[in-house]
């Protein structure tokens, strides 16, 4: 069983920087997306860039791009997402995420992914 746990959540001031990491525990092969998601109270999860572990491909929601970057670690089996130019709207708990066969919906959609972390807060402040 895969296991993701995330860490990195902090409250920052608007313009500053967070790191987060999804560290992946019993990581295998079938695992082609992985992805963050965020969610907000009172607003649906949104997924917020995922990356295809085969291809090293990205996808970002326009929200976030050119401020925000997902990578990859294979050998430390870790994923992260660089935030910089924090904003207001950006506070959310952050949820990393790994799909799983049948692969079915979206890189944005929660409905492609099987495996969820525990999630990490993250706050910014105006």
């Amino acid at each position: 069983q895969v296991q993701l746990a995330e860490s990195g959540g902090d409250s920052v001031q608007a313009g500053g920087s967070l790191r987060l990491s999804c560290e992946v525990s019993r990581y295998n092969a079938g695992i082609t997306l992985m992805a963050w998601f965020r969610q907000a109270p009172g607003k649906e999860r949104e997924g917020v860039a995922s990356i295809s572990t085969y291809y090293g491909n990205t996808y970002y929601t326009d929200s976030v791009k050119g401020r925000f970057t997902i990578s990859r670690d294979n050998a430390k089996n870790t994923l992260y997402l660089q935030m910089n130019s924090l904003k207001p709207e950006d506070s959310a708990m952050y949820y990393c995420a790994a799909d799983t066969p049948p692969y079915a919906g979206r890189w944005y959609e929660s409905k492609r992914y099987h495996y969820w972390g525990q999630g990490t807060q993250v706050t910014v402040s105006s």
